[in-house]
């Protein structure tokens, strides 16, 4: 059985992906393809290379799936929170729920696009509820007989949390909070206060939090319990006279790009504080009513890195796996799977060992793509000997490899290395090639089995999702991946999965006896990360990093 999953909701993060009788082959946003950070139209371009990848026509599909309900669902359940109150009953919020309503009902949830582009095909089409779809992507994926599997995000078309219990290859739905009681909801609207975008740059609020001090009092907007949390969402979408709620209460809003002062520093430290409690109750009385010590995440606010460290340090649970692209674009892996649940049926359960599911190109590609450019480039006999003798010496290195991978995270595929041991090199590499802000944390790749020695909380984290304090010993040494409060984000690198990119930490750490270094997407700032060698060339050019090591040939500037 041949499946086609997408995400498409014109909201952000359209995706596919295609799966043959269960196994994952191919997913990629529609972003990477089209450099539209984000792209929310139709992914035509990412169904075009899962067909291409999978080597399957359209007519050979045996389901298409998308990660949404029936066009009327969102527009429905917005009429109805307008009508208790719960939503904003302007003129413009009407009126945007209803042309999203009427083009989404035009478009049959993206269905009749399919065909417009690709013609008629004979697979069975599916709408697949859109937290069931996360809930497939992190249950099945995770590779746990038993576990209790925990959806938050902004919002699905009603549900914007809920609960389910894997067990055996089958999902049994325990509860659902309803939008707009979200924990998403809560942190973009703060996100939006705090000068940046909502339902984007969350990451840098995270990031933020650790610059403040306790003392704000969120109880208005945010209260969690034990049991679970409620988000104050009138209060939330509140604004008169063209003052927010939350202005009204803590100030005036930041101006986007100017100075952030400490108030605005205590307000992220708050924020996410407020967030991790909110989670931590929710994953606890998911743990309660499974009867189970494994949790499965998914969903935008899955990607907490900060507040996942913690679930996992708690104590309330034995294993712990968050879906690598656990927002809106990974509810593609979920949808594609769904028709195994079909008359009682069970999921197939293939543990995901990698993320690397995107687009490769061959070295015969890179090589027309440099000599497209007129590049002087030298192939490399050695590649992660020369590229590690290039980090041990300070360079800054664009890092492209083996296939892209899917989800939020750079891997160690399409990376930005540099040497984790010196402590103005994040300062370096903010300023001179990712053009972002100060404060934002650079995280490192390291070996898997030199994890104990580095961290202090030493699990396994091949993607780059849950935090932890590094040593006290060791902060000092890797000041340049190591965060103000002595937290990490680290991933933890498998020879066995990864050969090359351990190769490369392995022969770096024989040289300075650190086998840890620096690693960032590599993009610039509001871009998406680079896809094609043509994107690598392109983004190198545009920054100041020092060289390019692409396929096994090398570019110096």
């Amino acid at each position: 059985m041949i499946t086609l999953g997408f995400n498409y909701s014109q909201m952000h993060d359209s995706s596919a992906c295609i799966a043959r009788d269960g196994e994952l082959l191919f997913a990629v946003a529609e972003e990477r393809i089209s450099r539209m950070k984000q792209d929310a139209r139709f992914p035509k371009h990412a169904i075009a290379a899962c067909l291409e990848f999978a080597g399957v026509r359209p007519d050979e599909l045996d389901f298409i799936c998308s990660g949404w309900p029936m066009p009327g669902k969102t527009f429905a359940t917005d009429m109805k929170c307008i009508l208790r109150g719960q939503y904003p009953a302007t003129y413009l919020n009407v009126l945007n729920s209803a042309r999203l309503f009427a083009s989404m009902a035009h478009q049959n949830g993206g269905f009749r696009r399919f065909t417009d582009i690709y013609g008629p095909t004979r697979a069975k089409t599916r709408f697949v509820d859109h937290h069931l779809a996360h809930a497939i992507s992190a249950y099945s994926y995770s590779g746990f007989d038993d576990a209790a599997v925990v959806v938050m995000d902004g919002r699905g078309a009603w549900e914007a949390s809920s609960i389910w219990h894997g067990r055996d290859g089958r999902l049994d739905h325990v509860l659902t909070i309803p939008w707009p009681n979200s924990l998403g909801l809560f942190y973009a609207q703060f996100t939006q206060y705090l000068g940046f975008v909502p339902n984007s740059d969350e990451w840098k609020v995270m990031g933020l939090a650790p610059y403040g001090k306790p003392g704000i009092n969120l109880g208005e907007f945010i209260s969690a319990n034990h049991e679970s949390y409620v988000v104050n969402a009138p209060l939330l979408f509140e604004r008169k006279n063209g003052v927010s709620a939350i202005a009204k209460r803590l100030g005036p809003e930041r101006t986007p790009e100017s100075e952030i002062d400490d108030s605005f520093k205590d307000v992220a430290f708050a924020v996410q504080d407020a967030c991790e409690a909110a989670m931590m109750a929710l994953v606890k009385m998911a743990l309660q009513k499974t009867n189970s010590r494994n949790v499965c995440m998914a969903g935008g606010v899955a990607l907490n890195s900060k507040a996942n460290g913690k679930i996992q340090a708690s104590g309330m649970v034995d294993k712990i796996f968050v879906q690598p692209a656990a927002a809106d674009d990974g509810v593609a892996l979920g949808a594609a799977l769904a028709p195994y649940l079909d008359n009682g049926g069970r999921l197939p359960m293939k543990p995901m060992r990698n993320a690397y599911l995107g687009p490769e190109y061959s070295n015969e590609e890179i090589e027309k793509a440099l000599r497209t450019y007129k590049l002087r480039a030298c192939k490399l006999d050695n590649v992660a000997v020369t590229t590690a003798e290039f980090l041990a010496n300070g360079k800054i290195i664009g890092w492209f490899q083996g296939r892209m991978e899917f989800g939020p995270r750079a891997l160690g595929h399409r990376s930005i290395l540099a040497d984790p041991r010196d402590p103005e090199m994040n300062a370096k590499v903010n300023n001179a090639v990712k053009f972002r802000e100060w404060w934002r944390p650079f995280a490192p790749s390291m070996l898997k089995e030199a994890a104990p020695e580095y961290l202090e909380s030493a699990f396994d984290s091949p993607y780059m999702i849950l935090t932890s304090p590094v040593r006290q010993e060791k902060r000092a040494v890797i000041p340049s991946v190591t965060h103000v409060d002595g937290s990490a984000r680290p991933q933890t690198v498998e020879k066995e999965i990864e050969p090359l990119y351990w190769n490369l930490i392995n022969e770096f750490g024989k040289r300075t006896g650190v086998p840890v270094v620096m690693n960032t997407s590599f993009n610039l700032r509001g871009e998406p990360i680079v896809n094609t060698p043509t994107d690598a060339v392109r983004t190198f050019f545009s920054s100041g990093m020092d060289a390019l090591v692409i396929g096994s040939y090398l570019v110096e500037k």
